[in-house]
């Protein structure tokens, strides 16, 4: 099995597969019938305080990416 990450704006192309959203929010100015999106898992997604705590700064990359696995156990 070979999984791939693609930003939800490029194209989709026909080799893409079975196509997984993994964020909370839906992204700003996509159609949902342009994303082609199989499933918008939002459940594995960062919980909002999190990401907002990462997007405002207050925590850097190795905080964020250890509070996030331990939200995903």
């Amino acid at each position: 099995m070979k999984i791939l990450e693609k930003r939800i704006y490029d194209k989709p192309e026909q080799e893409d597969g079975f196509r997984i959203l993994a964020d909370r929010l839906w992204p700003r100015g996509m159609k949902k019938e342009d994303a082609h999106i199989d499933l918008w898992a939002k459940e594995i997604a960062p919980s909002t305080e999190l990401r907002k705590s990462y997007h405002g700064q207050e925590i850097d990359f190795a905080e964020f990416s250890k509070k996030y696995l331990k939200e995903l156990k």
